[in-house]
C-alpha cells in the first residue's frame, strides 16, 4: 500500500511538472517569439490618421539605414526621414510589441512637420531587422544607444537628440535612460510604457488565461534567459529609471487595459531627472494621440523643444 501511494504521488509529480515545462515553453511561443497572436486589451484596428500616415511616409523622402545588434551581430534596418528644413535635433522613436517602424508613421509625421529629423528603426525579431525573439525592450535599448552613436556619425556631433517609445518602445526608451548615453541625447517622452517584463507579463497571464503568476512566470523566464539571452526580472524600466538624470515626459491613458494605467506611476515615482506626468482621460492603450491630436501634439513638441534647443 506505502508502495503504490509513493508511486501515485511521483507519478503527480512528474505530471506537473510536465505540465509546468509545457506551459513555461508555450509561454515563451507565445509571447517572446515572433508569432502570431491576438493580444486581450491591445489596440484594435488601423486609425485613419495612420493609414494615411503609411501613404505619406511610403512617399515621403528617406534614407536606409542598416546597423549590428549588440552582442549577436543581427542586421537590423532603419528609415531616417530629414526634416523639410535642415535640422540638428533629431527623434528616434521606438516602435510597440508585435509592431515595426511603419507602425510609427503618425508620430514620425508629427515629428516631422514641426522641423525634426526621425530615425525609426524596426527592433530585433520585428519589421525587417533580422531575429526570432522579441527584446522587450532591454535587449533593443542597447540596439537603441548603437542607433543613436550611428546617428551622431552619420550626421554630425552636433546633433540635439531626443527618445520617442510608444509601449514596448516606451519601455525600451525608459529602459536606455539606465545605461550611459551619447551626450547628444537630451530628453525622452514616453507613451504606455511599462514598469518591467515581469509583471506585465502576469498581468496578462491573468487577463488572457485567468492562472496565478507562479509558476510560470518563473520557469518562462528561464527558458526566455536560455533561449534570448535575458530574464523576465532584469528587464525592469523602475530600475533604469532610478539612474535616469534626463527631463522625461510621461504619458499614459487612463482607460489603459492592456498595460495598466497604475505602472506610469511607479515609472514617473522612480525617474530621477526632471519629469513631467500627463494622463490622458478616457485614453485606451497607445491612443493619447488619437484621442487628443491637437492637445497631444503640442505637449509633445513643446516638450522636446523646451529641452533640445
Amino acid at each position: 500500500m506505502k508502495k503504490k501511494i509513493i508511486i501515485w504521488i511521483v507519478s503527480i509529480l512528474v505530471l506537473l511538472a510536465v505540465a509546468i515545462a509545457g506551459g513555461s515553453f508555450y509561454l515563451y511561443h507565445y509571447a517572446i517569439q515572433n508569432t502570431e497572436k491576438t493580444l486581450t486589451g491591445s489596440s484594435k484596428g488601423t486609425p485613419k490618421r495612420t493609414i494615411e500616415a503609411k501613404k505619406w511616409l511610403a512617399s515621403t523622402k528617406k534614407e536606409n539605414w542598416t546597423e549590428t545588434s549588440a552582442g549577436e551581430n543581427l542586421k537590423l534596418v532603419a528609415d531616417y526621414v530629414p526634416a523639410a528644413t535642415k535640422s540638428l535635433k533629431t527623434v528616434v522613436v521606438a516602435h510597440g510589441y508585435m509592431e515595426n517602424k511603419e507602425s510609427m508613421a503618425s508620430y514620425i509625421k508629427l515629428f516631422h512637420d514641426n522641423g525634426y529629423n526621425v530615425l525609426a528603426p524596426d527592433d530585433r525579431g520585428q519589421g525587417k531587422s533580422q531575429g526570432d525573439y522579441i527584446g522587450f525592450g532591454w535587449k533593443d535599448r542597447l540596439d537603441y544607444i548603437k542607433w543613436t552613436k550611428k546617428l551622431i556619425a552619420e550626421k554630425g556631433t552636433d546633433q540635439k537628440i531626443g527618445l520617442f517609445g510608444i509601449s514596448m518602445g516606451g519601455a525600451t526608451v525608459m529602459m536606455m535612460s539606465g545605461e550611459k548615453l551619447p551626450t547628444q541625447v537630451k530628453a525622452i517622452v514616453e507613451d504606455c510604457g511599462y514598469t518591467n517584463v515581469e509583471d506585465l507579463l502576469a498581468y496578462q497571464l491573468k487577463l488572457q488565461f485567468n492562472l496565478p503568476k507562479e509558476p510560470l512566470i518563473t520557469t518562462s523566464s528561464w527558458v526566455t534567459q536560455l533561449r534570448a539571452g535575458y530574464s523576465f526580472a532584469e528587464a525592469d524600466s523602475v530600475k533604469q529609471l532610478k539612474k535616469n538624470k534626463l527631463p522625461t515626459l510621461f504619458i499614459h491613458g487612463d482607460k489603459d487595459d492592456f498595460v495598466p494605467s497604475a505602472m506610469v506611476y511607479d515609472n514617473y515615482k522612480a525617474s530621477a531627472g526632471k519629469k513631467e506626468l500627463w494622463i490622458v482621460k478616457g485614453a485606451g492603450h497607445a491612443k493619447a494621440f488619437s484621442k487628443d491630436p491637437e492637445l497631444y501634439t503640442k505637449k509633445v513638441v513643446t516638450f522636446m523643444n523646451d529641452n533640445l534647443d
